[in-house]
């Protein structure tokens, strides 16, 4: 006897999430540069479009998509014999220019071989950090703001360097007095710390869990070492405006795997001083 398989089609709202199915719930909204939490049956098989997901032992899955992304995705459940697909539309977002005048022009312009080996050994560094695949679920507890401060660039935008056009901005940038204690906004393991950094300065990357990282730049100082396990809310670095900077400010960034998020998607509103 062939096995029964239950193939459901939905799109996705409140109303169509059953209370039986495979996906219990959806955390975020979908759009570009969303970070989302999947809470599934504990046990179920996920796949966006053709891609495996990995799935914690209590049902959690995170993923993301990138600022170029578009149109619609489809989740895919199966557990057992059941099998469910479900449609992701994403929601289109607006994008900011910028124009910053003021940066060092070496970081503007193209550069010398000898400077182009280092940016590619250190991109290199960063991609490696960002492919961790560990087993940690800190990603499923939520984020708080790293600091409070005057929000002074936001993600998506494309920004102008001294009149040369850059890529888009992949991160949010608080304003802050060098020095200015920078906190984990979740508990990780630090996967990557770097002093100086050609475009990025002092780099620090913490892992959360299952492809979910957290990227910092310009810093000043760095307090943890690579290995080192962090707890929300620990000091672990300093506002600076090392590397590509015109003054002091923290560059945050939110990662899954290697698609880089908006850290606005998983933090509520900037908390008042």
């Amino acid at each position: 006897m062939r096995a029964l398989i239950c193939s459901l089609c939905l799109l996705l709202s409140p109303a169509a999430l059953a209370a039986n199915s495979l996906l219990i719930t959806l955390h975020g909204d979908p759009a570009p540069g969303a970070l989302l939490l999947a809470d599934v049956v504990p046990g179920t098989q996920v796949w966006l479009d053709d891609t495996p997901l990995r799935v914690s032992p209590a049902g959690k899955v995170p993923f993301g998509f990138g600022r170029d992304a578009e149109g619609e995705v489809t989740l895919r459940l199966k557990h057992g014999t059941r099998e469910e697909t479900v449609r992701v539309p994403l929601s289109p977002r607006e994008w900011n220019i910028q124009r910053i005048e003021g940066v060092p022009q070496r970081t503007v312009d193209p550069p010398p071989p000898a400077v182009l080996a280092r940016i590619r050994a250190e991109a290199a560094l960063v991609r490696k950090a960002r492919e961790t695949d560990s087993a940690l679920d800190f990603f499923a507890g939520g984020f708080i703001w790293p600091l409070t401060g005057r929000i002074s660039g936001v993600y998506g935008s494309q920004r102008v360097y001294n009149g040369v056009p850059g890529s888009p901005h992949l991160g949010l940038d608080i304003a802050a007095p060098t020095g200015t204690p920078v906190v984990a906004p979740a508990a990780g393991v630090v996967t990557l710390v770097h002093d100086d950094m050609f475009y990025s300065g002092g780099t620090l990357i913490i892992d959360h869990g299952y492809g979910v990282s957290t990227t910092f730049i310009h810093l000043s100082e760095i307090l943890v070492k690579e290995g080192d396990a962090v707890t929300q809310g620990q000091d672990v670095a300093r506002v600076g405006a090392t590397g590509r900077a015109t003054g002091a400010h923290l560059d945050w960034r939110i990662n899954w795997f290697q698609e880089r998020l908006d850290p606005a998607t998983v933090v509520g509103p900037m908390p008042s001083r």
